[in-house]
């Protein structure tokens, strides 16, 4: 079920619009229907395939009782009003088939409580349940990562490693290496048939009927079953049938998440551009006018960039539990969400869920923006871009939020402007280091205690661990080598900023 202002929304991207509507936004969508002659059809969103004039559609639509019709453009005149007997018109442009419109349509409307964007919950457990009680055993089925997608309520003396798959949502690692070590996965890749693998006391198994879910080529995961010995030849038969419906499943559950994922991705993208529509754009995305933060978030495994971002992707668009509090897009090597949070602490939660759901050897890094409004989302990404550079250069830190970093971030870039070239080559502080260069002083060092001392001997002499006169010796000696105004407070602030931009230890 999805409403009409999601299927407006959404179709708009694919040259459908709305002409006129007297329903609610919010009116639900459970059925789709297309006319079929003198049989009585009756659904929500009537396809008024053949109709030879838009009256002829809502005509039909009428008989329906649907809540909104899809007609192609007419020459008529649009003139309803809202006794039309329907609650909105939406017009297809002629470039688009009717194949296509029907193939998004049914995939949202239809599939729209089931789809792997989190927006509701599945009948893949259904499925796994009516596989078990035909096969008469317990039922597992995985994605091709083997996390767990689904399992069934028959679980007649479940061995340990099948309470331990379910509670953890995922095939624990040393399963994994003992199927690896096995070649059930290489078998998996190759074969299309349900195969045994044989238990293991030792690792709490008693056994597994396997088959692999495909479409086409395409590995897109497995149905397990909790067995002895391998199964009769019935029930194979169901398994390798049930494989299929699960093929199917997840096929229409793929194509209804990568549509809601990319109409999100330009909605977020809208936000972060800072465009002129960006109010209308949160609010179809459900997001609040402030209260926003932006995530800016990287992942990698070593050197090796793309799978893990796709995962982690895959993830942040795929949410925790049901439902999912953020909105994503991903640009280049980085995944931006916007997320309503208040303090930095619920955006370093919703990082830490979302590395949790990763694989133990992929690398999140993430850089968190200040709290912004709807119109101050593209100052707070590069906010986000900038925390992310600052997390990268201290990986063992939480990310970094801009309102508790901006001092940090603001040090950042006078570094990034130092390793330019752009710090003087003259001056107290190049002249100090060129000397310490030379003779091994450690007079920039003695210079930057004092400074952030203001002026006191005795506690820069505290910082570096050596008494108040050497300081002020120290200091006599630098007034040999070079000009150091130190009575001038201007250049006191000069003094202490090259130094900050060039990380003097």
């Amino acid at each position: 079920m999805i409403t009409l202002d999601r299927l407006v929304n959404v179709l708009g991207g694919y040259g459908v619009r709305l002409a006129w509507s007297s329903a609610p936004r919010s009116a639900e969508l459970r059925s789709v229907v297309i006319h079929e002659g003198e049989r009585v059809v009756v659904g929500d969103v009537l396809l008024a395939i053949g109709a030879g004039s838009l009256g002829e559609g809502i005509r039909w639509a009428r008989s329906a009782h649907a809540v909104v019709v899809l007609t192609r453009e007419s020459a008529e005149p649009l003139t309803l009003d809202e006794d039309v007997g329907v609650g909105a018109v939406m017009v297809v442009d002629e470039t688009l088939s009717w194949s296509e419109v029907a193939a998004v349509i049914y995939g949202l409307v239809l599939e729209g409580r089931e789809t792997a964007a989190g927006r509701g919950p599945t009948d893949l457990f259904a499925l796994a349940d009516s596989l078990a009680e035909a096969i008469g055993s317990g039922v597992v089925i995985h994605d091709r990562l083997l996390r767990v997608l689904a399992y069934s309520r028959l679980q007649q003396h479940p061995d340990p490693a099948r309470v331990e798959t379910i509670l953890d949502r995922q095939t624990p690692d040393r399963l994994r290496a003992l199927f690896d070590a096995r070649g059930v996965f290489a078998q998996l890749t190759g074969s299309e048939e349900p195969f045994f693998v044989a238990g293991d006391a030792d690792h709490g198994v008693t056994g597994r009927m396997v088959v692999a879910v495909r479409s086409g080529r395409e590995l897109m995961g497995s149905v397990w079953v909790a067995c002895s010995e391998p199964l009769d030849e019935p029930a194979r038969n169901a398994l390798a049938e049930g494989a299929h419906t699960v093929a199917l499943h997840l096929l229409r559950s793929q194509a209804s998440a990568d549509l809601e994922r990319q109409v999100e991705s330009e909605l977020v993208f809208l936000l972060l551009e800072g465009s002129a529509d960006s109010g209308t754009a949160a609010s179809k995305l459900g997001l609040p006018q402030g209260g926003l933060r932006v995530i800016a978030l990287q992942a990698s495994v070593g050197a090796e960039r793309d799978a893990a971002l796709l995962l982690a992707f895959d993830r942040a668009t795929t949410g925790f539990g049901w439902s999912r509090p953020g909105r994503s897009a991903l640009a280049g090597n980085t995944i931006y969400t916007v997320l309503p949070a208040g303090p930095a602490s619920t955006a370093r939660r919703w990082v830490s869920g979302l590395t949790a759901a990763l694989p133990e050897h992929v690398t999140v890094l993430a850089g968190i923006s200040g709290a912004a409004a709807v119109a101050d989302l593209a100052a707070a990404r590069q906010e986000a871009d900038e925390c992310l550079a600052l997390h990268e250069a201290s990986p063992e830190s939480a990310p970094p939020a801009y309102d508790e970093s901006w001092d940090d971030i603001l040090l950042q870039r006078l570094r990034t402007a130092a390793r330019a070239g752009r710090t003087p080559t003259r001056g107290p502080v190049a002249e100090l280091r060129r000397h310490d260069r030379a003779h091994g002083t450690d007079y920039l060092a003695t210079l930057r205690a004092w400074l952030e001392a203001q002026g006191d001997p005795a506690e820069a002499g505290e910082r570096l661990g050596v008494h108040e006169n050497t300081v002020r010796y120290r200091l006599r000696k630098m007034a040999e080598i070079t000009n150091l105004p130190l009575d001038d407070a201007r250049k006191r602030l000069a003094l202490m900023i090259e130094l900050a931009a060039a990380d003097i230890p």
